[in-house]
């Protein structure tokens, strides 16, 4: 299962404030989150795909940057 135009719009709708809020960090969290998943799916069966296994930790170590931030924003928010 990939990232198709119609689940990207259906994760935006779910998560963000409106279908074109594509840059709240909950939306691009949850479309991160989609692709991990698929990726570390797609690994169990290619375990020698080392250029995916790249990419996912660069996938990684955005959503867990975009988690900082939202930790971070809403503890000053407090």
């Amino acid at each position: 299962m990939y990232l198709n135009s119609n689940k990207k719009k259906l994760i935006i709708k779910n998560y963000g404030l409106s279908e074109y809020d594509t840059g709240n960090c909950i939306v691009q969290i949850a479309l991160l989150t989609f692709k991990i998943k698929n990726i570390t799916n797609h690994l169990k069966y290619n375990k020698k795909d080392f250029n995916t296994e790249r990419s996912l930790q660069i996938l990684v170590s955005k959503r867990k940057k975009l988690l900082k931030y939202i930790e971070k924003k809403n503890n000053t928010q407090l």
